[in-house]
């Protein structure tokens, strides 16, 4: 007699279903890295070869199997080329937060604020960057270093048009103005690269590598932008930004000297608790 065959799917345990979040995690965090950039077409074509390839080995093409066989051992190396920036600005979110402690804000964001109002006001151009936890150096090493105490008139006076330094980006580690004039990799988000200037795609380019914070002043308006992690908040006010700054930098928010606040009146009530704390 003939034996009767039967199909079980095996049950996973445990490892088994944790395997396959894991497997998920990572399939989606790789789409979330090259969403919207121009690694998506790239990856897009990986996958095509990699289906022409089952395809010709299903229907027994020999010489299209061989053909795309003989391409695997340099797959590796291509794909490091291709995604390159990708890679490396995935490896450096992955190190991105300590285990101890939190980051260090500027303690002259004060200043920052007042030269910020001031430009926006002239409309007068300005590239700030705000350094967090990765560090800044090949970009400052890339500008004029001054390693000076931050001030509203020595920003103005770097920005002022016609100066030797206003063009290229001031860097800010901690309470100090290390570099101006300083170049910045630009955005290679094609969503924003055709919509943005210079100055502006460089400030989204600097955050897509680092988990700086930008502050942008568009010269032909007046309006401020903030950026950070590759993402653009346009035309804020100086309340917002100084809220942005102590979001970013992880600590608590307080009432900057010398600068104007108009609060809502709906948010009163919560603008009030936050003194009292």
């Amino acid at each position: 007699m003939p034996t009767e065959f039967t199909f079980s799917i095996p049950k996973p345990g445990l490892i088994g279903l944790l395997d396959i979040l894991a497997v998920a995690v990572v399939i989606y965090q790789l789409l979330q890295i090259v969403r919207g950039t121009r690694a998506a077409h790239v990856l897009t074509g990986i996958v095509a070869v990699a289906s022409i390839y089952q395809v010709a080995v299903l229907l027994h093409l020999e010489a299209l199997r061989s053909l795309i066989s003989s391409l695997a051992p340099y797959s590796a190396i291509a794909i490091i080329v291709l995604f390159q920036s990708e890679i490396r600005r995935t490896l450096a979110r992955l190190g991105r937060r300590r285990l101890l402690g939190g980051f260090q804000r500027p303690e002259s964001t004060d200043e920052i604020l007042l030269a910020l109002a001031s430009m926006s006001r002239d409309r007068v151009g300005a590239l700030i960057v705000l350094e967090r936890d990765i560090g800044l150096r090949t970009f400052i090493e890339s500008g004029v270093r001054l390693d000076s105490q931050i001030s509203r008139d020595l920003l103005l006076s770097i920005f002022h048009n016609g100066t030797a330094l206003h063009d290229g980006a001031v860097i800010i580690q901690k309470d100090r103005i290390s570099a101006a004039a300083c170049f910045l990799p630009l955005s290679v988000n094609p969503a924003v690269s055709t919509k943005m200037g210079t100055r502006h795609r460089a400030g989204i380019g600097i955050t897509e590598e680092t988990d700086c914070l930008s502050l942008i002043v568009s010269e032909e308006t007046g309006a401020i932008s903030m950026a950070c992690f590759g993402n653009l908040e346009r035309d804020v006010t100086i309340e917002r930004v100084d809220e942005r700054i102590y979001e970013h930098f992880g600590v608590s928010r307080r009432t900057a000297v010398g600068v104007t606040r108009t609060v809502p009146a709906g948010a009163a009530a919560e603008a009030a608790m936050r003194a009292r704390e």
